[in-house]
């Protein structure tokens, strides 16, 4: 008889249990739909810096990791790896909030080509540098004892132990401003070009959801194929953000002078690359598009015929039974 007064009041407690957390549950929503922020530029800007700060985690964190292990955990296709897959989980983060940019090139050349506002683009660029200034402050809090432990305090820019170039973009021994300046715009101009062709429904667009790992490929080919003379930049925002970080934590204005002033060339040069990129595609392929009542003129008589064609098969098939 005990037994069973306890096995009674044990699923009382546990129906008790159950309600209260129904009654969480239920509650839950109500919180979650007045804290919703409900101001598109907000959302808009929020998501950005979030998905621009996970893309750069990820990439400035392999750069990090290839250059404190000193080719013991990865090496240079590592970095490939990361900013390339960076690029496609940002993606995921933020892409149909803010269509995830990561990238004032982009921005500015959809500016360009009347696929953003003008008035959205300073929010844009914000966010983006926001959003990189902090991936560069995680990652130097993340590895900061492996950073010290490698150039044995000594922050520098250049040099045999340099860490500067783990947060920016520094041009190769050999590499002039005009040779410099030609890399960044054309490795520019052919992500802006092939990110048109992707999104481009009249043409062969990437397959729907799979965007972002499309777009995450993109960045590895580059970087693959045009990385070796200045790091493929490729991002005016990738760039400053953490530069600015470095000159504040401790590698001080040497950031800025080094290469002979090389700071601005990944700026301006991608700004240049995207705009020639994007509009490239649409001088050779997209303005060429038949309207699309002509262009699905064919696909529609072709249907046409293998309906009429499959219902005379069930008239002949109904006619032998």
């Amino acid at each position: 008889m005990r037994e069973m007064v306890k096995l009674q009041e044990e699923e009382m407690k546990d129906f008790a249990q159950s309600a209260d957390q129904g009654i969480s549950l239920r509650k839950a929503p109500l919180v979650t739909r007045a804290f919703r922020l409900r101001n598109k530029i907000v959302r808009v800007g929020l998501a950005e810096t979030l998905c621009t700060y996970v893309m750069m985690v990820f990439g400035l964190g392999s750069v990090a990791q290839v250059t404190t292990g000193q080719g013991e955990f990865g090496h240079y296709i590592s970095i490939n790896l990361g900013f390339g897959l960076g690029v496609a989980i940002g993606s995921h983060v933020g892409g149909k909030v803010s269509g995830a940019h990561m990238n004032a090139a982009v921005s500015f050349a959809m500016c360009v080509y009347g696929r953003l506002a003008w008035r959205m683009f300073p929010l844009y660029i914000f966010s983006q540098f926001l959003g990189s200034f902090l991936a560069a402050a995680s990652v130097y809090a993340v590895y900061y004892e492996a950073i010290h432990e490698y150039c044995e305090g000594n922050l520098t820019v250049t040099g045999v132990k340099a860490t500067a170039s783990i947060f920016a973009t520094y041009p190769a021994h050999y590499l002039s401003f005009l040779g410099g300046f030609i890399d960044q715009v054309f490795g520019t101009a052919l992500l802006l070009l092939c990110l048109l062709a992707l999104s481009d429904q009249k043409n062969k667009p990437a397959a729907a959801g799979a965007e972002p790992t499309v777009v995450g490929l993109l960045v590895l080919l580059i970087g693959i194929s045009m990385g070796s003379n200045s790091g493929y930049a490729i991002n005016p925002t990738r760039d400053i953000g953490p530069r600015i970080f470095t000159a504040i934590a401790g590698w001080g204005v040497d950031v800025f002078r080094a290469g002979n002033g090389w700071w601005w060339v990944p700026i301006v040069a991608p700004m240049v690359g995207g705009v020639l990129g994007a509009g490239v595609y649409k001088v050779f392929v997209e303005l060429h598009h038949p309207p699309r009542s002509e262009n699905c003129t064919g696909p529609i008589e072709r249907v046409e015929k293998e309906t009429a064609s499959l219902e005379k098969q069930n008239a002949d098939t109904d006619f032998c039974v």
